[in-house]
């Protein structure tokens, strides 16, 4: 996959990359990043010359049919693992399991504490619980990570990506050994997410928010909801007037 996917990403698109000496040429690290787009799984790990282990969504290896199969395979290959999302609390739970086990085989794994991609391209608050939790859990340095323009390669919603050259900026590794043994204490969880998202925030320049992405987006859909109310409220009363007029 690197040499297929990763090599074309890199020839279409001329990723440009700061920090690359700050990911450890061997032994586990934890890669955590914003996320701007779904490309953002591609681009970094297209860049890296070693492997790199995200989790996805299990939908993407249980979908029937022959597109179904080449999705699952194409996930496999670019070193995707399925998380049940039909819990909140199981997929936590499979999220941190799933991490913990990469990093013990002295691997790369890869996060977005934000736990979904930004709505508007700004930077929003990261759950303490699967970044934190496996850190503390394993030992392993987090590596703050900053995707530049990604969503202007492929905007939500778009298949078809436009040729934008996106950017990767790596932060110093972050130690977070004092914390060793502390992983039950919430307050040290939400200290150590919120440490994260500063180093993130200043690489990648973009606005922090200080609210959960999901509930943006969620306020997002309900503003859209009423737009599309009132709109349709508005057009019989337009309708009458022109009939009159």
């Amino acid at each position: 996959m690197k040499l297929s996917v990763g090599g074309v990403l890199k020839l279409a698109f001329r990723p440009w990359v700061e920090g690359l000496e700050n990911v450890p040429a061997e032994g586990p690290a934890i890669l955590a990043s914003n996320h701007l787009s779904f490309s953002d799984s591609f681009f970094l790990p297209a860049v890296l010359d070693r492997k790199v282990t995200f989790i996805a969504k299990a939908e993407y290896f249980t979908s029937p049919g022959v597109k179904g199969r080449l999705t699952a395979a194409f996930f496999k290959g670019v070193g995707q693992l399925p998380v049940d999302r039909s819990g909140v609390r199981g997929a936590g739970e499979a999220a941190i399991k799933s991490g913990i086990g990469v990093l013990e085989r002295g691997e790369l794994f890869g996060i977005y504490p934000e736990g979904t991609r930004s709505p508007d391209g700004r930077l929003y608050r990261g759950k303490p619980g699967g970044l934190a939790r496996v850190a503390l859990a394993t030992g392993a340095p987090v590596i703050p990570v900053a995707m530049i323009d990604t969503e202007k390669v492929q905007p939500p919603g778009k298949i078809v990506p436009k040729m934008v050259r996106p950017g990767i900026r790596i932060g110093k590794p972050l130690d977070f050994s004092r914390y060793k043994g502390m992983d039950g204490d919430r307050f040290i969880l939400r200290s150590v997410t919120d440490e994260v998202m500063y180093e993130i925030m200043k690489l990648s320049g973009q606005e922090y928010v200080d609210i959960y992405a999901t509930a943006a987006k969620r306020h997002i859909a309900e503003a859209a909801k009423r737009r599309a109310e009132l709109e349709k409220q508005e057009k019989p009363e337009k309708q009458g007037k022109s009939a009159g007029a």
